[in-house]
Order: structure tokens, then C-alpha cells, then sequence
């Protein structure tokens, strides 16, 4: 869906609030049918993508659909699929900048006193007692089960990863909020947790009974990201405007940016694959090429991992990694391909009974990974060098 006239339009640069999109009449293309499939399907999901790939917007989304938000979707897919729009209470975590195991704990304990103000408080101190009670009672406000949101759940988890001391006090914090997801699953209608691995270390899957792993299922492949397909529909006036300044016909402007941001996929239907979102809608906006996503930071614990595990030669085409290793295996400093994979430098490329053959998936990524990542690897070594 596009909304307002082509010399209004603007454009959802960086924006996180599905309400400010609606508000401010952003250009939104249209998610909404697969919301409301991961809002109606199992009670537990976990979806990861990389960053600035458009959880936090899809989280953000699910909020207003659970909150009964039917105005701010007028006109979306989710219509077709809707007709009651219960309004339920939503319980919204982001750990994002949590970095440490008191900021975190800090945070829990003042978000849920928040919406205590709103549901009641309970004679409970600690974060699981509180916090269950705290959905009972909302459960009796409202008359329907809760959502439970959290964004970015590892983000705090990467800042410890290679510190076994703060990932133990980290590991505390996380043991003493997410049982309760178990233990009070009967007021939750749904958990959403989006990430960008999936810690299997902690137990905290084992703990939520069944958690569906959305990040390979070809239904949700998708669901951040905007395909070929939705930039033609939703995106003409601005593709015809970059044409314009670059003396490209409409189609050559798709192909260039095809070349510069396609080529995600992280299924084994490889029909399905997607731009790099944040990117993309950079380059409509300011109507040329650049390495958006790669100059937005990727962290130091890409170079980490990368100075620990690859030789200065290193491939990063045809790696073949088992089928299971995607979902089911954690992040580590020893397994550089796999953190590659959930951080958006290799993709989905081929798939065999099996395994996934991954690679790099576009020419913005192998610029970052050759001309910013590689130099600091050679110049890390050169240090080492005795």
C-alpha cells in the first residue's frame, strides 16, 4: 500500500512504528497478511533476521493488531482475515542496548512496574512472580489473553559473548524473566521474540515448550524484506525519479538495484528472496546508489569473529552448512559461517537434501566484507605477527 499523492509521498527511511507510518502516511508495503498468520498460529514464535531488516516494524505491527488497532489498517490484507479485533493487552520488551546484566535487569523490572500501573500490582518482588500476575490481571481486564513482545531478545547476549563471566550474570537475568512464559502460558495468546541467533545454550527454548522457529519456514521468507515484485507496486514513482537522475529506463534502475541489494533468502525455496529493506528504501529516497546497511555499523563482533576464525585468503562462496545448523545451533566465536549467515554477509544461495549451500547475497555485502572487513582482518594479523 502507497498512501499519498507521488509529489507527497514519503518515504518509511528508518522507521520503526507502524502507527507513525500510518500517521504520517509513509509508504508501507503490505505485511499484514503474514501478521496475522504468526498472531493466529502458535503460541510461541521466534523469528531472526539481521538487523535493520524490519523486526522491530513487524513487532511493532503485531502490537497494534493485538491492541485492536482495526483503524490503522484499513485497507491492508489483514482485513481479509480479521472481523473481530479483540483488544487485548500487550506486553512489549525491547533489549536492544541492554548491555549489561544490570541495565537489563533494570529495564525489566521498570517496564513491568509500568504496566503494572495500568493492570495493578501484586505483593510479588521477583521479575517471574511479578510478571505473571501481572498478565492474570490483565487477563481479567480485559477479558482476553495477553501478547508478549520481545524485540531483539539477544542483543544483550552478544555483548557478553566473549566475556563467561558477564554471560553467566547475563544467563541470571534471562532465567529469572522468560520461565514465566511456561509457567503463565495460559494468559498468553501469543509470544514474539525476534533476534538475530538463537542462544540454545541458555535453555530459554527449552523452557517455552515448543517454540516455532519461523526464521527458515518458506510461509515467513518474506516477512522482512520486500521482494521484486512489491517495489514495481508499491514503489514506481520514486523508481521513475532515480531513472530519471541516473538516465536509466525503469528497468535498469531494477537491475541496478538488484544487483546492489537483492538476493537474501533464508529458506530452501529459493524463488523466495528479498532486498536488504533499510537499504533499499535509502537509495529510492536519496536516489542513488551507496553502502547504506554496511555504514550503519556491524559491530565489533563481526571483526571479532572474523580475526579469530578466517584466514586472510578465506572463501566466502559454495559453504555448505547442514540443514538443522541454521535453527538449531547457537552463535559462537568458533563458527564464523554461521554467525555470517544470521548477520546478513552470506545467504541462502542453493539448497541440497540436507544442507544449504550459502554465499555472499549482493555487491553492497561484498564490498563490506572485501574492502572494510578484509583490510582489518590482514592488519589484525599483521599485529599478531611475532
Amino acid at each position: 500500500m502507497a498512501t499519498g499523492q507521488n509529489n507527497e509521498r514519503k518515504l518509511s527511511k528508518g522507521i520503526q512504528s507502524f502507527e507513525e507510518l500510518y500517521k504520517n502516511k509513509l509508504v508501507y508495503v503490505d505485511k499484514t497478511d503474514m501478521v496475522w498468520k504468526i498472531a493466529n498460529g502458535d503460541k510461541n514464535n521466534f523469528l531472526s533476521r539481521p538487523r535493520r531488516f524490519g523486526k522491530s516494524l513487524l513487532t511493532s505491527t503485531l502490537k497494534c493488531y493485538f491492541e485492536g488497532r482495526e483503524d490503522l489498517f484499513e485497507n491492508l490484507k489483514i482485513m481479509e482475515f480479521e472481523h473481530e479485533w479483540p483488544k487485548r493487552a500487550v506486553f512489549q520488551f525491547d533489549f536492544s542496548g541492554k548491555t549489561t546484566p544490570l541495565k537489563l535487569q533494570n529495564y525489566l523490572d521498570n517496564t513491568i512496574e509500568e504496566y503494572e500501573q495500568i493492570y495493578g500490582t501484586s505483593k510479588y518482588s521477583n521479575t517471574e512472580d511479578r510478571f505473571k500476575a501481572l498478565m492474570q490481571k490483565a487477563c481479567d481486564k480485559t477479558g482476553h489473553q495477553v501478547a508478549v513482545l520481545v524485540d531483539e531478545y539477544d542483543s544483550p547476549l552478544h555483548e557478553a559473548l566473549n566475556n563467561k563471566a558477564r554471560m553467566e550474570k547475563m544467563a541470571e537475568v534471562y532465567r529469572g524473566f522468560f520461565p514465566v512464559m511456561k509457567t503463565g502460558e495460559e494468559y498468553i495468546k501469543c509470544l514474539f521474540l525476534t533476534g538475530i541467533t538463537k542462544f540454545t545454550q541458555l535453555s530459554l527454548f527449552s523452557v517455552l515448550n515448543n517454540v516455532t522457529i519461523l526464521s527458515s519456514n518458506p510461509d515467513y521468507a518474506t516477512v522482512c524484506g520486500i521482494t521484486r515484485q512489491e517495489i514495481i507496486d508499491n514503489y514506481m514513482p520514486e523508481l521513475e525519479a532515480m531513472g530519471k537522475v541516473k538516465g536509466w529506463t525503469v528497468e535498469q534502475t531494477l537491475e541496478e538495484l538488484r544487483d546492489m541489494y537483492d538476493g537474501y533468502c533464508f529458506s530452501n525455496d529459493l524463488t523466495k528472496t528479498v532486498y536488504n529493506p533499510f537499504s533499499l528504501i535509502c537509495a529510492l529516497s536519496e536516489k542513488k546508489l551507496s553502502h547504506y546497511w554496511s555504514y550503519s555499523g556491524a559491530g565489533k563482533m563481526l571483526n571479532d569473529i572474523l580475526v579469530r576464525n578466517l584466514e586472510k585468503d578465506k572463501k566466502f562462496e559454495n559453504i555448505i552448512i547442514p540443514e538443522n545448523k541454521l535453527d538449531l545451533s547457537d552463535v559462537s566465536l568458533k563458527d564464523a559461517d554461521l554467525f555470517l549467515y544470521q548477520t546478513g554477509y552470506l545467504t541462502i544461495k542453493g539448497y541440497r537434501q540436507g544442507g544449504y549451500i550459502l554465499g555472499i547475497p549482493n555487491n553492497e555485502v561484498k564490498a563490506a566484507m572485501f574492502n572494510i572487513v578484509l583490510p582489518n582482518i590482514v592488519h589484525e594479523l599483521h599485529c599478531t605477527v611475532p
